[in-house]
């Protein structure tokens, strides 16, 4: 079973940053590609980056949405089996319940099966 929890959630100003982390079994993290949705108030949910698994042989291997772009970075950490998300450079407009994913498959692209329960993040103006 795919088991999926972040953390790093919270309020913050404008123009500050977070962290999220979303850890995953190493079984998951080895062999799935992971990414970031959000789903903001009123709206749609968003896919807003995803990065492969280390077998991948996606190029680039990772993924990061036009609306994010240059403000957010996602990475892992293989030995902690731990996928992040940077956020800086924060806006209202990035105020949403946060959620990592896991899809079975290397590749960042296709379908994600799985889910994590969610993180808040608020960005005050």
């Amino acid at each position: 079973q795919v088991q999926l929890v972040e953390s790093g959630g919270g309020s913050v100003q404008a123009g500050g940053s977070l962290r999220l982390s979303c850890a995953a079994s190493r079984r998951t993290f080895n062999s799935n590609a992971m990414g970031w949705f959000r789903t903001a108030p009123g709206k749609e949910r968003e896919f807003i980056a995803a990065i492969s698994s280390s077998d991948s042989s996606d190029d680039p291997s990772t993924y990061v949405a036009a609306s994010v772009k240059g403000r957010f970075t996602i990475s892992k950490d293989n030995a902690k089996a731990t996928m992040y998300l940077q956020m800086s450079r924060l806006k209202p407009e990035d105020t949403a319940v946060y959620y990592c994913a896991a899809r079975d498959g290397s590749s960042w692209k296709g379908i994600y099966e799985y889910w994590g329960r969610g993180a808040q993040v608020t960005v005050s103006a």
